[in-house]
């Protein structure tokens, strides 16, 4: 790897985005705008309180008459668990939670889903795509060479939640997104998983199988069902001193969740492209998006961070059961999915895009 710079604020680094920017004294641009976007954003006080309570009632005055106040997705991750039960335990919402089965599930997250729902009384909606075209998709991604490996498994989830929001009539979706561990995110080597026009062109160059058993949802059908609907994203862990640590104790007393390990890593395909596929291909450690959030948002020092990152990523038995069972799903040989990782890597751009989807964006937030 070439020799890089690193935030002296933060553990943001030039590695692998071409994003990033420092000043004078060596901070980083993720980290300066995260710090002026705190005011405006992230409300953990008492005029957080009056905002969450606010929205409680406006979901439960929406609801009346229907069977759900809101929707959300849960991927057995800490953030939709967390934001699961505060939902139904601690607010009283009617939630209608939508789980993506695509076969990578760890035993953990499994099971803590399950105790979280038949604890709280949400109603788990888990939806399974076919697994031969899912995997095949999958698959068509890698030998593209793109980064975001998980877009077929977001837009599966998106094209599920804002369908079903159209037939129960549900205005309102709850999202775990939050500043507290969310509001740095790099912005190199990643792309929109609504960009349908680019997932159809992989699959046709790529694919070897149909997704005709698939169902996806495109940048303008989100755009249009959020406007002639009024379908709206609420992030209420912005409301509240959402603190990672705490997060997990107090599920653990709640329903016996149990820590599956770092962020995002409830799935073994996620874990695979977090801890495996990104640092092997792109140079891209996830790590400093996550650590970076939490010194922003008080949770950690950068010395403490630094100490996490000389960690190793992974442990190799880990991985290589990972890989295993990539293997077995994706029909391919350990070899073949090696020589997939080390071919060199292309960015989603190299392939076709929604070109019009910058110029329509700007239309719809001028009559929003």
């Amino acid at each position: 790897m070439k020799e890089f710079h690193r935030c002296t604020r933060c553990v943001m680094d030039d590695c692998s985005d071409p994003f990033i920017r420092f000043d004078e004294n060596g901070v980083c641009n993720y980290c300066t705008e995260a710090l002026d976007k705190r005011p405006n954003w992230y409300y953990p006080n008492e005029e957080g309180h009056r905002k969450l309570e606010q929205m409680i009632q406006m979901l439960k005055k929406e609801g009346e008459g229907k069977e759900y106040d809101c929707l959300m997705g849960l991927s057995g991750g800490l953030d939709s668990s967390y934001l699961a039960y505060l939902g139904a335990s601690k607010w009283g919402l009617r939630i209608a939670a939508v789980h993506v089965d695509d076969g990578y599930d760890t035993e953990i997250s499994r099971e803590n889903i399950r105790k979280l729902c038949d604890k709280s009384g949400i109603r788990l909606i888990t939806i399974t795509p076919d697994a031969e075209q899912f995997n095949a998709l999958t698959k068509a991604y890698m030998k593209a060479g793109v980064p975001n490996l998980a877009a077929p498994q977001d837009n599966v989830l998106f094209a599920f939640l804002y369908r079903f929001a159209r037939e129960h009539k549900i205005k309102y979706f709850l999202s775990g997104a939050n500043y507290a561990l969310e509001c740095i995110l790099q912005k190199g080597n990643t792309w929109s998983a609504y960009d349908l026009t680019n997932l159809r062109d992989i699959h046709r160059r790529f694919g070897e199988k149909p997704i005709d058993k698939l169902q996806f949802i495109s940048t303008l059908r989100r755009m249009l069902d959020q406007r002639l609907l009024g379908l709206k994203t609420l992030c209420p862990l912005n409301y509240l001193e959402y603190n990672r640590d705490r997060a997990f104790a107090e599920l653990k007393e709640y329903c016996g969740f149990e820590y599956y390990g770092r962020k995002h890593l409830e799935n073994y395909l996620t874990a695979f492209i977090q801890l495996y596929w990104f640092p092997q291909k792109f140079h891209v450690d996830k790590r400093t998006s996550h650590l970076s959030s939490m010194i922003v948002s008080d949770q950690m020092t950068r010395e403490q961070a630094l100490c996490e990152m000389e960690q190793p990523l992974y442990e190799e038995e880990y991985m290589e059961k990972v890989k295993a069972l990539i293997c077995r799903s994706m029909d391919m040989t350990l070899d073949e999915l090696e020589a997939l990782v080390a071919a060199p890597g292309h960015q989603h751009t190299e392939y076709r895009t929604e070109v019009l989807i910058p110029m329509l964006k700007k239309v719809y937030h001028l009559f929003k």
